[in-house]
Protein backbone atom coordinates (compact mmCIF):
# COMPACT_ATOMS: atom_id res chain seq x y z
CA UNK A 1 0.00 0.00 0.00
CA UNK A 2 1.47 3.34 -1.04
CA UNK A 3 1.07 6.42 1.11
CA UNK A 4 1.29 10.10 0.37
CA UNK A 5 4.87 10.06 1.62
CA UNK A 6 5.85 8.28 -1.61
CA UNK A 7 4.84 11.43 -3.48
CA UNK A 8 6.67 13.65 -1.03
CA UNK A 9 9.83 11.58 -1.47
CA UNK A 10 9.72 12.10 -5.23
CA UNK A 11 9.21 15.82 -4.81
CA UNK A 12 12.17 15.98 -2.44
CA UNK A 13 14.25 14.62 -5.33
CA UNK A 14 12.83 17.20 -7.75
CA UNK A 15 10.76 14.62 -9.63
CA UNK A 16 7.28 14.93 -11.13
CA UNK A 17 4.44 12.65 -10.11
CA UNK A 18 1.89 11.68 -12.75
CA UNK A 19 -1.67 10.56 -12.25
CA UNK A 20 -5.24 10.14 -13.43
CA UNK A 21 -8.64 11.53 -12.58
CA UNK A 22 -11.39 9.01 -11.96
CA UNK A 23 -15.00 9.92 -12.66
CA UNK A 24 -16.57 6.46 -12.98
CA UNK A 25 -18.04 5.19 -9.68
CA UNK A 26 -16.41 1.79 -9.90
CA UNK A 27 -13.69 0.18 -7.78
CA UNK A 28 -13.04 -2.43 -10.49
CA UNK A 29 -12.32 0.35 -12.97
CA UNK A 30 -9.64 1.57 -10.57
CA UNK A 31 -8.04 -1.86 -10.51
CA UNK A 32 -8.06 -1.90 -14.31
CA UNK A 33 -6.48 1.52 -14.85
CA UNK A 34 -4.05 1.38 -11.91
CA UNK A 35 -1.04 0.40 -13.98
CA UNK A 36 2.67 0.75 -13.22
CA UNK A 37 3.93 4.30 -13.69
CA UNK A 38 0.87 5.98 -12.22
CA UNK A 39 1.67 7.72 -8.94
CA UNK A 40 -1.81 8.86 -7.91
CA UNK A 41 -5.45 8.55 -8.87
CA UNK A 42 -7.78 11.39 -7.94
CA UNK A 43 -11.42 10.46 -7.44
CA UNK A 44 -13.41 13.36 -8.87
CA UNK A 45 -16.39 14.22 -6.69
CA UNK A 46 -16.88 17.61 -8.31
CA UNK A 47 -17.51 16.74 -11.95
CA UNK A 48 -17.33 12.95 -11.88
CA UNK A 49 -20.40 10.82 -11.17
CA UNK A 50 -18.90 9.72 -7.86
CA UNK A 51 -19.81 10.49 -4.28
CA UNK A 52 -18.34 9.90 -0.82
CA UNK A 53 -19.24 6.21 -0.62
CA UNK A 54 -17.87 5.61 -4.10
CA UNK A 55 -14.65 7.35 -3.09
CA UNK A 56 -14.10 4.98 -0.18
CA UNK A 57 -14.44 1.83 -2.29
CA UNK A 58 -12.37 3.34 -5.09
CA UNK A 59 -9.67 4.40 -2.63
CA UNK A 60 -9.51 0.86 -1.28
CA UNK A 61 -8.91 -0.46 -4.79
CA UNK A 62 -6.33 2.24 -5.51
CA UNK A 63 -4.55 1.50 -2.21
CA UNK A 64 -4.41 -2.19 -3.05
CA UNK A 65 -2.64 -1.42 -6.33
CA UNK A 66 0.10 0.55 -4.58
CA UNK A 67 -1.06 3.94 -5.84
CA UNK A 68 -1.88 7.01 -3.77
CA UNK A 69 -5.60 7.93 -3.67
CA UNK A 70 -6.51 11.62 -3.78
CA UNK A 71 -9.91 13.20 -4.27
CA UNK A 72 -11.26 16.40 -5.71
CA UNK A 73 -13.93 17.43 -3.25
CA UNK A 74 -17.14 19.02 -4.54
CA UNK A 75 -16.66 22.24 -2.57
CA UNK A 76 -14.38 24.08 -0.17
CA UNK A 77 -16.28 23.04 2.95
CA UNK A 78 -14.52 21.92 6.12
CA UNK A 79 -16.85 19.01 6.86
CA UNK A 80 -16.55 17.65 3.33
CA UNK A 81 -12.76 17.91 3.34
CA UNK A 82 -12.39 16.41 6.82
CA UNK A 83 -14.78 13.54 6.12
CA UNK A 84 -12.88 12.57 2.96
CA UNK A 85 -9.51 12.73 4.68
CA UNK A 86 -10.82 10.65 7.60
CA UNK A 87 -12.04 8.08 5.06
CA UNK A 88 -8.56 7.58 3.64
CA UNK A 89 -8.12 10.08 0.84
CA UNK A 90 -4.49 11.10 1.23
CA UNK A 91 -4.95 14.53 -0.25
CA UNK A 92 -7.62 16.87 -1.51
CA UNK A 93 -7.86 19.09 -4.56
CA UNK A 94 -10.23 21.94 -3.77
CA UNK A 95 -12.05 23.67 -6.65
CA UNK A 96 -12.64 27.37 -7.25
CA UNK A 97 -10.28 28.87 -4.68
CA UNK A 98 -10.08 32.52 -5.66
CA UNK A 99 -8.56 34.44 -2.74
CA UNK A 100 -6.34 34.03 0.33
CA UNK A 101 -9.32 33.74 2.67
CA UNK A 102 -10.62 30.71 0.77
CA UNK A 103 -7.12 29.22 0.71
CA UNK A 104 -6.81 29.60 4.49
CA UNK A 105 -10.20 27.92 4.86
CA UNK A 106 -8.97 24.93 2.84
CA UNK A 107 -5.80 24.64 4.91
CA UNK A 108 -7.74 24.85 8.17
CA UNK A 109 -9.93 21.94 7.07
CA UNK A 110 -6.87 19.76 6.34
CA UNK A 111 -4.63 20.50 9.33
CA UNK A 112 -5.11 19.73 13.00
CA UNK A 113 -4.72 22.45 15.64
CA UNK A 114 -2.72 24.60 16.06
CA UNK A 115 -2.10 24.70 12.29
CA UNK A 116 -5.77 24.31 11.40
CA UNK A 117 -9.21 23.42 12.67
CA UNK A 118 -9.64 19.82 11.55
CA UNK A 119 -11.62 17.67 13.96
CA UNK A 120 -9.95 14.49 15.20
CA UNK A 121 -11.45 11.23 13.96
CA UNK A 122 -9.21 9.52 11.38
CA UNK A 123 -11.45 6.45 11.12
CA UNK A 124 -9.94 4.85 8.02
CA UNK A 125 -7.03 7.24 7.60
CA UNK A 126 -5.28 5.83 10.67
CA UNK A 127 -5.40 2.36 9.12
CA UNK A 128 -4.14 3.53 5.74
CA UNK A 129 -1.37 5.71 7.17
CA UNK A 130 -0.48 3.18 9.86
CA UNK A 131 -0.64 5.74 12.67
CA UNK A 132 -2.95 7.90 14.74
CA UNK A 133 -0.25 10.51 15.24
CA UNK A 134 -1.82 13.87 14.44
CA UNK A 135 1.37 15.35 13.05
CA UNK A 136 1.73 12.57 10.50
CA UNK A 137 -1.98 12.54 9.64
CA UNK A 138 -2.50 16.29 9.62
CA UNK A 139 0.75 17.44 8.05
CA UNK A 140 1.01 14.43 5.76
CA UNK A 141 -2.14 14.84 3.70
CA UNK A 142 -1.99 17.05 0.63
CA UNK A 143 -3.86 20.35 0.33
CA UNK A 144 -4.08 21.62 -3.26
CA UNK A 145 -6.45 24.53 -3.96
CA UNK A 146 -7.37 24.99 -7.60
CA UNK A 147 -6.62 28.21 -9.45
CA UNK A 148 -9.21 28.53 -12.20
CA UNK A 149 -10.87 31.94 -11.93
CA UNK A 150 -9.87 35.46 -12.93
CA UNK A 151 -9.81 36.50 -9.27
CA UNK A 152 -7.69 33.50 -8.37
CA UNK A 153 -5.23 34.38 -11.11
CA UNK A 154 -5.08 38.00 -10.01
CA UNK A 155 -4.45 36.97 -6.39
CA UNK A 156 -2.30 33.92 -7.02
CA UNK A 157 0.79 35.35 -5.32
CA UNK A 158 -1.18 35.95 -2.11
CA UNK A 159 -2.83 32.52 -2.34
CA UNK A 160 0.49 30.76 -2.90
CA UNK A 161 1.91 32.40 0.23
CA UNK A 162 -0.76 30.82 2.46
CA UNK A 163 0.92 28.79 5.22
CA UNK A 164 0.06 25.10 5.13
CA UNK A 165 -0.54 24.71 1.41
CA UNK A 166 1.29 21.90 -0.37
CA UNK A 167 0.71 23.33 -3.81
CA UNK A 168 -1.70 24.80 -6.32
CA UNK A 169 -3.52 22.88 -9.03
CA UNK A 170 -4.50 24.54 -12.29
CA UNK A 171 -7.89 23.83 -13.83
CA UNK A 172 -7.08 24.84 -17.44
CA UNK A 173 -10.62 24.68 -18.79
CA UNK A 174 -12.27 26.92 -16.20
CA UNK A 175 -9.23 29.16 -16.33
CA UNK A 176 -9.73 29.45 -20.09
CA UNK A 177 -13.39 30.32 -19.58
CA UNK A 178 -12.43 33.03 -17.09
CA UNK A 179 -10.07 34.47 -19.72
CA UNK A 180 -12.88 34.56 -22.28
CA UNK A 181 -11.49 31.69 -24.35
CA UNK A 182 -14.19 29.06 -23.83
CA UNK A 183 -13.73 25.59 -22.29
CA UNK A 184 -11.05 23.05 -23.16
CA UNK A 185 -7.76 21.55 -22.01
CA UNK A 186 -4.23 21.79 -23.45
CA UNK A 187 -4.47 25.42 -24.51
CA UNK A 188 -1.93 27.32 -26.61
CA UNK A 189 -3.46 30.82 -26.63
CA UNK A 190 -0.86 33.37 -25.47
CA UNK A 191 -3.03 34.68 -22.62
CA UNK A 192 -3.61 31.17 -21.30
CA UNK A 193 0.07 30.28 -21.58
CA UNK A 194 0.92 33.47 -19.68
CA UNK A 195 -1.64 32.69 -16.97
CA UNK A 196 -0.21 29.18 -16.48
CA UNK A 197 3.30 30.63 -16.30
CA UNK A 198 2.19 33.15 -13.67
CA UNK A 199 0.75 30.40 -11.46
CA UNK A 200 3.85 28.27 -11.90
CA UNK A 201 6.07 31.20 -10.92
CA UNK A 202 3.99 31.87 -7.80
CA UNK A 203 4.39 28.25 -6.72
CA UNK A 204 8.12 28.25 -7.33
CA UNK A 205 8.57 31.55 -5.48
CA UNK A 206 6.77 30.15 -2.43
CA UNK A 207 8.40 26.71 -2.67
CA UNK A 208 5.13 24.82 -3.05
CA UNK A 209 4.24 22.15 -5.61
CA UNK A 210 2.80 23.32 -8.95
CA UNK A 211 0.12 21.00 -10.27
CA UNK A 212 -1.91 20.98 -13.47
CA UNK A 213 -4.58 19.01 -15.30
CA UNK A 214 -3.81 18.04 -18.90
CA UNK A 215 -5.66 16.13 -21.57
CA UNK A 216 -2.85 14.01 -22.97
CA UNK A 217 0.46 12.36 -22.10
CA UNK A 218 2.17 14.67 -24.60
CA UNK A 219 0.98 17.80 -22.82
CA UNK A 220 1.70 16.21 -19.44
CA UNK A 221 5.33 15.67 -20.43
CA UNK A 222 5.52 19.24 -21.69
CA UNK A 223 4.18 20.62 -18.40
CA UNK A 224 6.59 18.47 -16.40
CA UNK A 225 9.38 19.92 -18.50
CA UNK A 226 8.26 23.42 -17.58
CA UNK A 227 8.48 22.58 -13.88
CA UNK A 228 5.09 21.22 -12.89
CA UNK A 229 5.49 18.49 -10.29
CA UNK A 230 1.96 17.04 -9.99
CA UNK A 231 0.54 16.39 -13.43
CA UNK A 232 -2.66 14.63 -14.45
CA UNK A 233 -2.46 13.13 -17.93
CA UNK A 234 -5.98 11.78 -18.43
CA UNK A 235 -8.90 10.02 -16.86
CA UNK A 236 -10.75 6.74 -16.74
CA UNK A 237 -13.80 7.88 -18.72
CA UNK A 238 -11.70 9.50 -21.43
CA UNK A 239 -9.54 6.42 -21.85
CA UNK A 240 -12.62 4.19 -22.05
CA UNK A 241 -14.22 6.42 -24.67
CA UNK A 242 -11.02 6.72 -26.72
CA UNK A 243 -10.52 2.96 -26.68
CA UNK A 244 -14.09 2.33 -27.82
CA UNK A 245 -13.80 4.91 -30.60
CA UNK A 246 -10.57 3.34 -31.86
CA UNK A 247 -12.16 -0.09 -31.87
CA UNK A 248 -15.25 1.14 -33.77
CA UNK A 249 -13.06 2.95 -36.29
CA UNK A 250 -11.09 -0.23 -36.88
CA UNK A 251 -14.27 -2.29 -37.10
CA UNK A 252 -15.69 -0.10 -39.86
CA UNK A 253 -12.37 0.58 -41.51
CA UNK A 254 -12.45 4.36 -41.04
Amino acid sequence: MATVFALREKWAKGETVFGLFASLPCAFAMEVVATKGIDYICVDQQHGVTDYRDMIEMARAIDARGIVPLTRVPANEDWIIGKNLDAGAQGVIIPMVSNPEQARKAVAACRYPPKGERSNGPARAAIVMGTRDQKALGDGVLCFPMIETREGLDKVDEIAATPGLDGLYIGPSDLAISLGLGPGLDRSEPEHVAAVAKILAACQKNKIIPGIHTGSPKMAKHMAGLGFRLVTFGGDAGFLRAGAERAVAELYGS
